[in-house]
């Protein structure tokens, strides 16, 4: 990565970021994380709707978070009385031990446990996703999964980004004996993969108190080929300052296999929502600071 091309994108008023020429995708900026909860939630509300109004199976590739949106979802779904007997979910990720075993069931990173209680039981019965439309990623049904998912249309993918930008569990490669190229990225399939440590420490830090010791070292997740086989893709974070970086290189940089989330460029409809907090960076908001090695009277063009 380029440091004064970051220095430069970091740099970029929150203001300026949505209309800036040199945009490679589109953005969305909301309020705050409350506010983005309940646009995340009518997006998904309105796909299923229009789906039912035209009586066809509705494809959903659907994540474990963003949490904000899992309450003003099921209010709409219950409140607007919108059955989704017709939509197909196929869970994106799940988080594993060290040995590449599923967690306890009251692990609380355990996303099955999480999603049956938040997304499918805060609906009403009646309206639910039947249980045999529900999908979820194990260890052993990778091969399954793909094909799956690569044989039909899917819809919809709805998720989040990481802090080095990865989409599902599709990290940043760290080992540097196993050299990972955007495009081996770009065609990844579902698989069993070790975690990287920044993504512990960072979810550790966020969700359990630092306490990286009680954090699963593993995931099984699918992989790009099949997330961005989807007709629409959306993103969405309030997480603030463990996104801001990864959200600028999504935005202005070249695909790089070292922010996975660059690939959504080559999406025909793909959107990135954030809040004002995860949109504003602390090197915009302070251009008197100076770094070794960087130059601040390099400007950013836009490409065309």
């Amino acid at each position: 990565m380029d440091l004064n091309l970051l220095y430069q994108w970091c740099s970029i008023p929150m203001e300026e970021l949505v209309s800036h020429p040199a945009l490679k995708m589109r953005l969305r900026i909301v309020e705050d994380a409350q506010e983005m909860g309940r646009v995340m939630a009518k997006d998904l509300a309105d796909e299923i709707w229009k789906a039912a109004r035209e009586q066809r199976v509705f494809r959903l590739i659907v994540p474990c978070g963003p949490k904000e949106w899992y309450e003003p979802f099921a209010q709409m779904i219950n409140e607007e009385q919108i059955a989704m007997k017709h939509v197909v979910c196929y869970h994106m990720d799940e988080n594993l031990d060290w040995e590449a075993r599923l967690l306890p069931e009251n692990d609380p990173n355990n996303f099955h446990t999480f999603m049956e209680e938040y997304f499918y039981g805060a609906v009403r019965e009646e309206l639910r996703v039947p249980a045999e439309n529900r999908h979820y990623l194990t260890p052993d049904n990778v091969n399954w999964m793909s094909r799956e998912i690569m044989s039909h249309s899917i819809d919809y993918t709805l998720g989040g980004w990481g802090q080095d930008g990865h989409v599902a569990f599709n990290q940043a490669r760290r080992n540097p004996y196993a050299v990972v190229t955007a495009d081996d990225i770009r065609n990844s399939r579902a698989r069993v993969q070790e975690n990287n440590w920044d993504t512990i420490l960072a979810l550790a830090h966020r969700s359990m108190g630092a306490a990286w010791q009680f954090m699963p070292p593993m995931s099984v997740t699918l992989g790009v080929k099949e997330c961005f086989s989807a007709k629409k893709i959306r993103v969405y974070s309030a997480t603030g300052a463990w996104k801001q970086t990864a959200l600028r290189i999504a935005l202005f940089s070249d695909v790089t296999e070292e922010f996975p989330m660059t690939l959504l460029q080559e999406h025909p409809d793909a959107l990135i929502t954030a809040t004002r907090e995860t949109a504003c960076h602390p090197i915009a908001e302070h251009p008197e600071w100076e770094f070794r090695g960087v130059d601040r009277k390099i400007g950013l063009e836009s490409d065309g």
